[in-house]
């Protein structure tokens, strides 16, 4: 997955700064995108993501 279709699914979805662990799960299964690239996506654009049940997220 590209960063321009993660890009546009958050700007979808109204993400901006802050994503929670809920959030992203439902954008992954919704947009068919990998957690890790989820992940990945918001490191590299300082999205924080809150409330993170597993622990996956860096």
């Amino acid at each position: 997955m590209d960063e321009k279709t993660i890009g546009k699914a958050f700007a979808g979805e109204k993400i901006v700064k802050v994503i929670t662990c809920e959030q992203a799960f439902e954008i992954a299964e919704k947009y068919r995108i990998r957690m890790d690239e989820i992940s990945a996506y918001c490191n590299t654009h300082g999205i924080k993501i809150r409330a993170c049940q597993l622990g996956c997220f860096k």
